[in-house]
């Protein structure tokens, strides 16, 4: 069942029930330009009448009537148990010599919905994603925070992330250390996660970001491996320090990418990032679908900064574009 803000008091029942009782179809009719609803479970057991309800957690599910596709819900009726990011995991890579340390945030609801997949997105600097006490300066990006509100803002689907933990800063987000640090992602890192989590695996599905010179290997990593990193998004990139990404772009010509570059001002990498938007656009990247630049007045080099802008790259990699044609919404929950 469905309870909508149009009387949250009446069941709106499944229009379908398909795959086995897995999938139910609603058909919403907002008396406005959205509507909210929630899912509602209706716990019957053996010898019982009507049984008992239960909402689903969270927030309530925002529907707009600019949508034209069934949107698909996966509620969830129970808190989570577990707090995913404070596993510190480790992996070593065989064939590039090197260990890293990393954290797996996925997102509430996951253990419960079995049938959903996720795609992923890496992360560099796993230490300033997710928790004050190992930041940088003590601030802290607020990734699943920050994830968690864009999904209830009927924003962007549910992601995994993945926040590696550099060995040496230095040599594995410059080259050419950023070679075996590529390897240890490709060949060990993305390969387990796959193994363990639902992820969507393909290129779309599968989005690289970092910021500095987590912003330079992220692109490196994009670049070098289109067929497994299909975006990228690149903050305050310190482009042409020590890389090779300025001839390489020029030279080697359009890949099959999405890329987004943003930088504050001043003393944020502005000139070179600039550059390198200038050098995309050469190579045939479209502004605004296929790559997106956007600079910040008074942005800083810092943690902070990076955090109260990321849920703009975090829209541009994962973001739900609106389909306007139906003055309906189909929900499949």
């Amino acid at each position: 069942m469905l309870r909508t803000s149009s009387d949250w008091e009446t069941d709106v029942p499944a229009q379908r029930v398909l795959e086995g009782e897995s999938l139910h179809e609603f058909e919403l009719e907002p008396d406005r330009a959205f509507i909210y609803y929630k899912p509602v479970r209706i716990d019957v057991a053996p010898g019982e009448g009507e049984g008992s309800r239960s909402w689903s957690v969270g927030q309530n599910y925002l529907a707009q009537s600019e949508a034209s596709k069934p949107y698909d819900v996966y509620p969830y009726f129970s808190e989570e148990g577990r707090c995913s990011v404070c596993d510190l995991r480790e992996l070593t890579c065989p064939d590039a010599g090197t260990t890293h340390q990393f954290r797996v945030f996925y997102p509430p609801g996951y253990e419960e919905n079995v049938l959903k997949r996720y795609p992923v997105l890496y992360m560099q600097d796993g230490q300033n994603l997710f928790f004050p006490h190992e930041a940088f300066g003590g601030a802290h990006w607020r990734v699943p925070e920050t994830l968690t509100r864009l999904n209830e803002m009927n924003l962007v689907d549910k992601v995994i992330v993945v926040g590696i933990y550099p060995e040496d800063r230095m040599r594995d987000y410059t080259a050419p250390g950023y070679d075996a640090y590529a390897k240890f992602i490709t060949k060990t890192l993305k390969p387990a996660i796959d193994a363990e989590f639902r992820t969507l695996p393909g290129p779309t599905t599968t989005s690289v970001m970092g910021s500095s010179l987590g912003g330079v290997v992220s692109l490196h990593l994009a670049w070098r491996h289109p067929e497994i990193f299909g975006s990228v998004a690149c903050l305050s990139s310190t482009f042409g320090y020590r890389d090779d990404l300025f001839d390489r772009v020029e030279s080697e010509g359009k890949k099959p990418l999405r890329i987004y570059l943003d930088t504050g001002w001043p003393r944020d990498n502005y000139e070179v990032t600039r550059t390198m938007r200038t050098l995309l656009a050469r190579c045939g990247f479209e502004e605004g679908t296929e790559m997106m630049y956007l600079a910040f007045p008074w942005g800083k080099h810092d943690e902070g900064s990076w955090a109260l802008r990321s849920h703009i790259p975090f829209q541009f990699l994962f973001g739900r574009q609106p389909h306007v044609e139906a003055s309906g919404h189909q929900v499949r929950a």
